[in-house]
């Protein structure tokens, strides 16, 4: 995998990762999507979230035993014992999967992998990384984009963000930092200008 660069995507919840991904996307990074490795995880039957049951109760599962994210966030969000205990267990399975997502692109011939991944620090995801970008926002603005995207009370916004890493952690772990401050235009824009400095 010696000719394989693989970039860390990270940053606070609502600073606009997503659109930062999507850029990279259209640059021919190959995308591994955290997020969707980690609802892989805990798919039914899944021995992650068996574990997550045991020790958070049945209440985090739907009738179909699927994972009820919304009890299971209600629960973690608001007691950081909960969420360690909760990336104790997930994060494991989480980097298993990750580094076969690598392993894969990398006999598939693919040159440059971003990684997309919330919890980039959380899960040691960033030791799989050679770079790492982290995206940051005005708090106000992020708050809002939280409430509006996935349906959220602002206390419940606000649990979500209070549980991330402060602004300064992503500044000192990086080593690009984009700031998300203006239109989605000037975040395009900085993306692929970032992604083609990477690439070139």
């Amino acid at each position: 995998m010696t000719n394989l660069l693989v970039i860390g995507l990270t940053g606070q919840t609502g600073a606009g990762k997503s659109t930062v991904s999507e850029i990279f996307a259209e640059q021919n990074f190959k995308i591994i999507n955290a997020d969707q490795v980690a609802r892989d995880v805990v798919e039914p039957g899944m021995p992650c979230l068996q574990e997550l049951a045991m020790q958070f109760g049945s209440g985090i599962l739907n009738p179909d035993h699927s994972l009820n994210r919304k009890a299971l966030a209600g629960i973690v969000f608001t007691d950081p014992e909960k969420l360690k205990l909760l990336n104790q267990i997930i994060h494991p399975a989480i980097i298993r999967n990750i580094r076969e997502l690598i392993r894969d692109s990398a006999d598939a011939g693919e040159k440059f992998i971003l990684l997309d991944a919330p919890t980039l620090f959380e899960s040691k995801a960033d030791q799989l990384c050679d770079k790492i970008i982290s995206v940051i926002a005005d708090p106000q603005v992020r708050c809002e984009r939280i409430m509006q995207r996935d349906h959220l009370t602002r206390q419940s916004a606000l649990d979500r963000m209070n549980s991330q890493f402060t602004e300064e952690y992503f500044i000192s772990h990086s080593d690009y930092v984009i700031e998300n401050h203006s239109s989605l235009e000037e975040l395009a824009e900085k993306s692929r200008k970032l992604a083609n400095l990477i690439k070139y």
